[in-house]
């Protein structure tokens, strides 16, 4: 299917006030299940945009302000074709099919701090270590069972302030957006030994009305032998990429926000924040 991304983050502000470069995560990245057909992004304020890729390969935007103003508005539009089997099979190498398993020497080198717990020995882990029971099990199984089993213990809320709750304090609050469910599940597979890295992008829900199109979303990706990188999204308790539209990857989510950037004024300059996600299907 052809997915429509329409993007729109506005800042106001009292008087008009210097900006500081803004960097900009939002381009999809392209895979063998997801296309872009189409990316652009406009600004309303006068400026240049330098492009580049991160350390994780993810095409940043960093945007150069040449005046001053009273507000922001950042926009951005794309046009995917999305080819994920919604009930994907996944080829894990035989070595991998019961937990634990050892990652081969290259693996591990490579995974590097996509597979380092901040927090092996912590409540994260004993929670992530109740889900083994037996070994060895099922590996697949058992990522599916923490995956389903995260919302059991932990509400969803749609939670407006910035940044990213420690998965320690997700546990203690039972609650957390879809990035902090998202950094706790990386969490809890880490200390079990996964690698695992944070994605950024949207979701598509093609049940959802008119006035509630999409919005920028966050899951999870375990790396598993043969089968490569996995998307696992606990929020919504399901497996693989159908409807999800991958921006980028990283070893948390703060590394991969979408809009970043500041302003040169008073603290109190800052009136408000305002975010539009629309995700629809398009026959373009």
């Amino acid at each position: 299917m052809k997915l429509q991304i329409k993007h729109r983050t506005t800042y106001r502000y009292l008087r008009p006030v210097g900006l500081l470069a803004h960097r900009l995560i939002l381009s999809p990245r392209t895979d063998q299940q997801l296309r872009t057909l189409s990316f652009s992004i406009d600004c309303s304020a006068n400026g240049s945009i330098d492009w580049s890729k991160d350390v994780f390969g993810n095409t940043v935007a960093t945007v150069t302000f040449s005046e001053r103003t009273c507000e922001l508005t950042i926009s951005s539009a794309a046009v995917v074709e999305q080819t994920a089997d919604p009930w994907p099979v996944f080829n894990i190498d035989i070595s991998a099919h019961a937990y634990p398993f050892t990652y081969s020497t290259e693996d591990e080198t490579d995974l590097g701090a996509f597979a380092a717990a901040t927090s092996p020995g912590s409540r994260v882990a004993d929670w992530a270590r109740a889900f083994a029971g037996s070994r060895p099990t099922d590996t697949l199984s058992l990522l599916k069972d923490i995956n389903t089993g995260i919302l059991t213990d932990v509400s969803y809320r749609i939670r407006d302030e910035e940044g990213t709750q420690s998965p320690q304090q997700t546990l203690e609050q039972a609650s957390g957006s879809c990035r902090d469910v998202a950094a706790l599940f990386i969490e809890a597979v880490r200390c079990l030994g996964f690698g695992a890295r944070a994605v950024s992008g949207y979701i598509y829900d093609p049940r959802a009305s008119v006035d509630d199109g999409g919005s920028t979303h966050a899951w999870a990706e375990v790396y598993l032998p043969g089968a490569g990188w996995i998307a696992f999204d606990p929020t919504h308790r399901r497996v693989g990429e159908a409807c999800l539209i991958p921006v980028a990857f990283a070893r948390n989510n703060g590394q991969i926000m979408p809009v970043t950037g500041g302003y040169t004024g008073m603290p109190d300059d800052f009136l408000d924040l305002d975010v539009s996600v629309k995700v629809v299907e398009t026959r373009e």
